[in-house]
């Protein structure tokens, strides 16, 4: 991701011709960070304490209270968090975990690192999100868990996917990683991504997520005997976590009672997690603006499919995705907008067509997948986003596609 500002006019103006590399007028995205952030860090620093300390506790009850979730345990990033989800849901060698390949290959990888098999299933053509009615015909006698994604910040109908895990008796996992912020109607109420409505939810702090600690991820769950399995795995399967040492007034001598990651979060990213919690409704409600304009500018372009918002979710349009009209070529066009200054990214990679993945066992149908790979464009958004730019790349798209 660049996070590139706005160029001078005189800097613009003097860009040269088609695929020469100017530098990057508009960025695909932008965290939204101020003196704030900085001031939190700088505290965090001068504390003494830098590792796991008070400031992820406090991020993590932070974190709770504004999902709904009962309990949220920080880690060092998102993929750290499913590699524990699953961890916990039981899967192990042998086993195998139904999800999207339609998804960043961390998704993948984590059901890997388990030495479980990632069985893909496709997406739904409108949302990108797995096909719940595709799950079934997945599921064997193998299979420990589905990992859903909400992907690009679109929440998945998890109804659905409940329903049919629930009938299998299989937990489900969500891999949250764009979804901070986002809604879901569950039986006629409102609730946040990450309360959960399966086992556990991953979330990600990545610069490219709504919001950011440079790097960190999240796990919530309803369920203590899972939230204290991670607590224990994400340092080093200590009994006794050295916070408590540090504070006691008698020595105390840890043991480990189990293999377990380094996987812990600074008190520096925390810090900055929590300021950026208290924007979280500024972002979104900003965001949720910028998408509904784009949709404005955009709606009359023949040919154009743009990104589709169920009557049951409220995203928090972590990206916005449009699909090309086939006569066009993917590639050419974000070349040519790259050219006018103007960053996008190709639509979501499918793990199945990557090295790693391509000899996995049985090969579902996964039609749906590749085309929003190959067809598909991401757009700058990022809150700082004003008007005057986003009429510029509409424009810029506009005439692409009618050229």
């Amino acid at each position: 991701m660049s996070d590139a500002l706005p160029l001078p006019d005189a800097q613009i103006s003097s860009m040269s011709s088609r695929h020469a590399s100017p530098l990057v007028m508009i960025p695909i995205a932008k965290p939204f960070l101020d003196v704030e952030e900085a001031d939190a860090a700088r505290e965090a620093v001068l504390s003494g304490w830098l590792s796991q300390g008070a400031q992820v506790g406090a991020f993590e009850r932070e974190f709770a209270a504004l999902t709904g979730a009962q309990h949220a345990c920080a880690v060092s990033n998102c993929t750290t968090a499913l590699h524990l989800a699953l961890l916990a849901a039981g899967v192990g060698p042998g086993d195998e975990v139904i999800t999207s390949s339609h998804s960043f290959i961390a998704t993948a990888n984590s059901i890997r690192y388990c030495g479980a098999t990632p069985v893909f299933v496709d997406i739904e053509a409108a949302t990108y999100n797995l096909d719940p009615d595709r799950i079934a015909e997945a599921v064997t006698e193998r299979t420990r868990a589905i990992l859903t994604v909400h992907q690009m910040g679109m929440p998945c109908d998890l109804q659905r996917i409940i329903a049919v895990a629930d009938n299998y008796g299989i937990p489900v996992i969500e891999d949250s990683a764009c979804a901070i912020g986002s809604q879901i109607n569950m039986g006629g109420a409102w609730e946040r991504v990450g309360k959960p409505c399966g086992a556990v939810a991953c979330f990600s702090f990545h610069p490219r997520k709504v919001v950011t600690t440079g790097e960190g991820g999240m796990i919530t769950t309803s369920d203590p005997e899972i939230d204290r399995k991670l607590r224990l795995w994400r340092q080093h399967g200590m009994n006794v976590p050295d916070t408590v040492r540090h504070n006691s007034a008698q020595v105390i001598f840890e043991s480990y009672d189990c293999v377990g990651f380094n996987y812990r979060m600074t008190d520096i990213q925390a810090a900055i997690g929590r300021k950026q919690l208290t924007r979280l409704p500024e972002i979104v409600a900003q965001r949720r603006m910028i998408a509904s304009r784009y949709s404005a500018l955009l709606s009359d372009i023949e040919g154009l499919i743009l990104p589709f918002e169920p009557e049951w979710a409220r995203s928090n349009w972590q990206s916005y995705c449009i699909r090309l009209p086939a006569r066009v070529d993917q590639r050419t066009v974000m070349q040519n907008l790259l050219d006018q200054g103007i960053a996008t990214r190709r639509g979501i990679m499918c793990s199945h067509r990557e090295a790693p993945y391509m000899v996995d066992q049985r090969k579902h149908d996964l039609r749906q997948s590749e085309l929003a790979q190959d067809h598909t464009i991401l757009l700058p958004l990022f809150v700082q986003l004003n008007e005057e730019q986003q009429a510029l790349i509409a424009e810029a798209v506009r005439k692409e596609l009618q050229a």
